[in-house]
């Protein structure tokens, strides 16, 4: 790498072929994931209004607990995946077959580490078969080995696609059972309908490109390359969910579903910003893998203003929704989930921790630096089991809130504690000042106005 890069532009040059190229395939990107939003967002609300807190609650907590065990699925592959597609362009067919393969035997493995638990641990069994009709779709995730073949590519529009028919025919055949009045079981089917049509979409939009499935081959010595660097990710995703998830699953252990529904409520709306860095990041991360190759100072240059941009836009999401959470829990939800306000008002800030430590993961997986991030990750989960045994009986659903705030932020930042983190802190850190949005807002205006 030039360490030296002379005349080498830093700035954002938004006139150029590489920012018009990840301004399109980020405009795919959250094209997809707004529609996706804004779709079940709506039939979201008359879900949580349709089921109640308890019903909600018992399917907030179905879905939790399966994703507990979605890393045995994914394997940490999905970062991975897209770097070596970026960088081995030419390895195509026996990367994508490879990935596929590896996929859908940890699909395999996380259903039946399910079923094992739920053995175990003496589930109640009409919510054993609830959270087993879920657990199939990691079965069909497998054919996401798609979708990150189009992000290493850049090319997200076809993901777009596939993903967008995936949810608004899940969302319709939620609108149906309520319509029909159905019990709890149909919408938890309903779910995993999503990733059977998602699965199906991706393979058909890989078609459109004169690709095909059948072309796959899978290595392996590939397979033991791409796990050697993923396993730490896969770790790392586990004790993600699990920290993620715990809660939820803490709170109707030694409270009720019902304040599993409130508090899920709260979540789910603080969760529903979460697509933006992540699809940001994705759309921009093969852009940060070629940065390096440019020079030092043009990748951290990519990497400050990607910390930047998240900070602010998670400040920006923050700042109202604090101010005018009990109004928004009751015009979505009414009445019934006046209680979830109070949570929403703590929990929308730990989207700051998550939106850098989206960022951050970039670096770390670029570096390599995947044991860093199991090491960060593993802090977040303790700190907030712990906590959640400390708050929840003191503070109820409020409790558990602050503990992931709490546990979220320390997580994030814990870096600091490593030498090869020290300075990516730093940047976060940097991050903050006030003086970041006055530059970028007057660089944009310059450009607008150049534009005249």
């Amino acid at each position: 790498m030039n360490d030296n890069p002379g005349n080498i532009k830093t700035s954002f040059d938004f006139s150029s072929d590489s920012f018009k190229k990840y301004l399109a395939n980020t405009s795919w990107l959250f094209f997809e994931r707004i529609l996706r939003i804004i779709i079940s967002f709506v039939v979201a609300i008359f879900v949580v209004r349709y089921l109640g807190p308890k019903d909600f609650g018992l399917y907030s907590y179905v879905i939790s607990f399966a994703w507990l065990f979605a890393s045995f699925s994914s394997l940490g592959l999905e970062s991975i995946s897209t770097r070596e597609t970026v960088k081995h362009p030419e390895l195509r067919d026996k990367i994508n077959g490879t990935v596929f393969f590896l996929r859908l035997a940890g699909g395999v493995v996380a259903f039946v580490l399910i079923g094992v638990t739920l053995t175990l641990t003496g589930e109640e069994t009409y919510t054993s078969i609830l959270i087993l009709i879920f657990s199939g779709s990691f079965i069909f995730q497998a054919f996401t080995s798609i979708e990150y073949y189009f992000r290493g590519i850049v090319n997200a529009k076809y993901n777009a696609y596939a993903l967008s028919v995936s949810v608004i025919v899940s969302s319709g055949l939620k609108v149906l059972f309520i319509i029909q009045k159905a019990s709890l079981i149909y919408f938890v089917s309903a779910s995993l309908a999503e990733y059977i049509i998602l699965a199906f979409g991706l393979v058909i939009v890989y078609r459109m490109n004169n690709l095909s499935i059948f072309s796959w081959k899978y290595s392996k010595i590939l397979a033991s390359s791409l796990l050697k660097d993923s396993w730490p990710l896969a770790l790392s995703g586990i004790v993600v969910m699990i920290y993620m998830r715990i809660d939820q699953v803490m709170i109707k252990n030694m409270m009720s579903e019902e304040a599993v529904g409130f508090y899920a409520a709260a979540v789910r709306l603080c969760e529903a910003w979460y697509f933006i860095p992540v699809t940001l990041c994705n759309a921009i991360f093969p852009a940060i893998v070629n940065a390096k190759n440019v020079s030092a100072e043009f990748y951290n240059n990519r990497m400050q203003k990607l910390y930047d941009l998240l900070t602010w836009l998670a400040i920006a999401i923050a700042i109202p929704v604090t101010i005018f959470s009990t109004l928004i829990i009751q015009l979505l939800f009414g009445n019934d989930f006046a209680a979830a306000a109070p949570v929403l008002t703590i929990y929308i800030w730990a989207g700051v921790a998550v939106f850098l430590g989206v960022a951050s993961s970039q670096y770390l997986i670029n570096e390599n630096f995947t044991k860093l991030s199991f090491f960060r990750t593993s802090v977040g989960m303790v700190l907030n089991v712990i906590l959640n045994f400390i708050f929840i009986p003191l503070y109820g659903i409020i409790g558990s809130a602050v503990a992931t705030l709490l546990s979220y932020t320390i997580s994030t930042f814990s870096i600091i504690t490593t030498k090869e983190g020290r300075f990516q802190t730093r940047m976060m850190l940097k991050s903050f000042s006030p003086v970041t949005v006055v530059n970028y807002l007057r660089q944009s205006w310059q450009y607008l106005s150049a534009k005249k």
